[in-house]
């Protein structure tokens, strides 16, 4: 290889890097944001069985909106632990500069 080609080489890797540092980083955000919505939904859920005087999710008069929000909280946890497993990957690929890794 050439001086030209391996400092090419080297400034694929850094942007690889910083760019797999940048995504972990947003990435982390978006979990702290979807965490933030889960315990909102959460209050919410607790308030709407308070006023309906029913907690079993199976009754046949639970609320539809606690429901759906129950459902909507499972699916938000899912997709951050989901991230979660995204972020690690991304730390990984940032710190191994030996071999460049493009998170698509």
């Amino acid at each position: 290889m050439t001086a030209k080609q391996d400092e090419r080489s080297r400034r694929n890797i850094e942007f690889a890097v910083a760019h797999n540092r940048l995504r972990a980083s947003q990435t982390e955000t978006m979990i702290a944001a979807l965490d933030r919505t889960c315990v909102d939904l959460g209050q919410q859920i607790e308030a709407e069985e308070q006023r309906a005087r029913i907690s079993d999710p199976t009754h046949f008069a639970y609320p539809t909106y606690a429901k759906s929000a129950r459902e909507r909280r499972t699916k938000l946890q899912q997709s951050a632990r989901a991230l979660r497993i995204e972020v690690e990957r991304l730390k990984l690929a940032a710190t191994e500069p030996s071999s460049p890794r493009f998170a698509a």
